[in-house]
């Protein structure tokens, strides 16, 4: 079945994608071209190269490939998918659990996403600390899980929408129907998802990479983007004139070692700071007042290390979360940054993708390349290991924006998180990568979301701060997602009857050909006693 509403953008509107993303679209991206034409003019055009070879007395040319492992590189055995089947290198443990003694197809956490996982323990308020906590953001919190509800099926889409992948998504802090997004290329896309034809695409703000992109919390008719450019730009969405706010590399290119990139970035409303971190460990704040850097570069990661993630609390904004490559999670206090100076570290395996406060800003998640999912329930409390550790397939990040677990900020019990799977499914014969809806508190698989046209992985996902929608970017297009009942609401309000009232209802009758209704047999009657009221007047 078709998506309902689509626009499909054609490749001569947009620049050409890079050889990357073209095999990554032939491989796995939906509405793909078949090939099978290209081959055989391809084995037409070798047969007529072998017989001029031979024609002039020259031998063909013939190339032998030995089968390679693409894990291990050892020949004599292959490792990777083969439709939507993963097939385990047998040199290396499971690819899914990191464990070894089992396959991937036969791993335990496959089967139930909640093996291994440990519901949070209730613990009594022993300390100072956690008895402010129970007093004070306890009672904010709802003990009745409510009922979750999933958008679980496909709204309207842009297929093709950015030349490149995208890479980041934010919807609009007042306009529930704005959805912005980032890509590869450096362009930044605003989309009015109501009017599925209404979007524009700036292509002069960056240059490379857009990784993070944040609303100006005082106007929000700015916006400010984080690039690999080494740039942070404040870009006004009605004219796309953007202006560069602080740039790292003044100097130009001068080779990869000294070429810096900006990664992570959030805002502090209380200070009206941006701050910003690149790929040597440094952070850096830009001030929102002059649009000017302030002070020095600070190391809050090991030296050389990608900073990727920066979250400010939403209940205590000097609270600060970074992660990094470093595999470290850290949390600063925001008046007094320096180096070494962190409230707590929080380690794992190996790197860390995103760190997250929750909406109370009372847990922590965090999504880490070694398929894990970590949770801490209280930051108030004991730090030192997480409550719960969920496996999750989500281990690639090659050619890919890396795979980043989101809270749902509409749910109450913060409990409900989002992220796209990795491992491919098979669903009635085809290889699908679903959306997976994950229960924190018990490591539930509580929906996964695909749709039979969406081929592609979907890395990047958004919830929507107040509707049930769900925003998702696959390759280079971008997909809006709503339950059921309500799409087929939407899409009854598009096709109902235009209802005219006052003194336009005779013309629009005439025109439209309609019969009478009872309202207007109402005012012929009135218009009738009127003129019969003028009559016996006048006689």
């Amino acid at each position: 079945m078709a998506f309902p509403r689509v626009v499909i953008e054609r490749d001569t509107d947009t620049e050409q994608s890079s050889s990357e993303d073209e095999e990554e679209d032939r491989e796995e991206g939906p509405f793909s071209e078949s090939e099978e034409e290209v081959t055989e003019n391809g084995c037409e055009e070798k047969i007529e190269e072998d017989l001029d070879a031979k024609r002039k007395g020259k031998a063909p040319i013939t190339i032998s490939l030995k089968k390679v492992c693409k894990v291990c590189k050892k020949p004599g055995h292959e490792a990777g998918f083969k439709g939507a089947t993963y097939i385990d290198c047998p040199m290396k443990p499971c690819f899914l659990c990191k464990m070894p003694g089992h396959t991937t197809m036969s791993c335990p956490h496959r089967v139930a996403t909640e093996y291994g996982v440990t519901p949070a323990s209730h613990r009594n308020a022993g300390n100072p600390v956690e008895y402010v906590f129970e007093r004070q953001l306890r009672p904010n919190m709802t003990y009745m899980k409510p009922a979750h509800v999933i958008p679980d099926q496909v709204n309207c889409a842009v297929i093709r929408y950015h030349s490149r992948r995208v890479t980041c998504l934010e919807f609009h802090p007042t306009n529930n129907h704005i959805l912005l997004s980032g890509d590869k290329k450096g362009q930044v896309g605003v989309w009015d998802f109501y009017k599925v034809s209404e979007k524009i695409v700036y292509g002069n703000i960056h240059s490379c990479i857009v990784n993070n992109i944040r609303f100006n919390p005082t106007n929000d008719g700015t916006v400010y983007a984080a690039s690999s450019d080494g740039t942070v730009s404040c870009t006004d969405l009605e004219t796309g004139l953007a202006l560069s706010l602080m740039n790292v590399n003044p100097n130009g290119w001068h080779g990869p070692r000294t070429w810096r990139m900006l990664y992570g970035m959030d805002i502090n409303p209380e200070k009206g700071v941006v701050l910003v971190a690149d790929n040597f460990g440094f952070l850096y704040l830009v001030d929102t007042r002059t649009n000017s850097r302030s002070g020095e570069p600070i190391l809050i990661h090991r030296k050389g290390s990608k900073v990727v993630g920066l979250h400010c609390n939403p209940i205590q904004p000097e609270l600060l979360l970074t992660c990094g490559n470093d595999h470290f999670a850290r949390i600063w206090d925001i008046r007094r940054l320096e180096a070494g100076s962190s409230l707590c570290d929080l380690p794992h395996k190996r790197v860390v993708n995103s760190a997250y406060f929750s909406p109370s800003g009372s847990k922590i998640l965090t999504t880490s390349q070694d398929n894990r999912l970590r949770i801490w329930d209280s930051i108030f409390g004991n730090l030192d290991s997480p409550s719960r550790e969920i496996v999750h397939s989500h281990d690639f990040n090659r050619h890919l924006t890396p795979f980043r677990a989101e809270w749902d900020p509409k749910d109450p019990s913060e409990s409900l998180a989002v992220i796209g799977r990795y491992i491919s499914e098979n669903y009635n014969g085809a290889a699908l990568h679903p959306i997976d809806f994950i229960d924190i508190t018990t490591g539930q698989l509580v929906a996964e979301v695909m749709d039979p046209n969406i081929t592609t992985i979907s890395p990047v996902n958004k919830l929507h701060p107040r509707d049930d929608v769900l925003a998702s970017g696959s390759s280079r297009s971008i997909f809006i997602w709503r339950p059921k009942e309500k799409s087929e609401l939407v899409e009854q309000k598009e096709e109902m009857k235009i209802i005219v009232c006052g003194k336009a209802d005779k013309k629009q009758k005439h025109k439209f050909g309609d019969e009478s209704e009872d309202s207007d047999d109402d005012t012929s009657k009135l218009k009738r006693k009127n003129v019969r009221s003028k009559k016996s007047r006048k006689s």
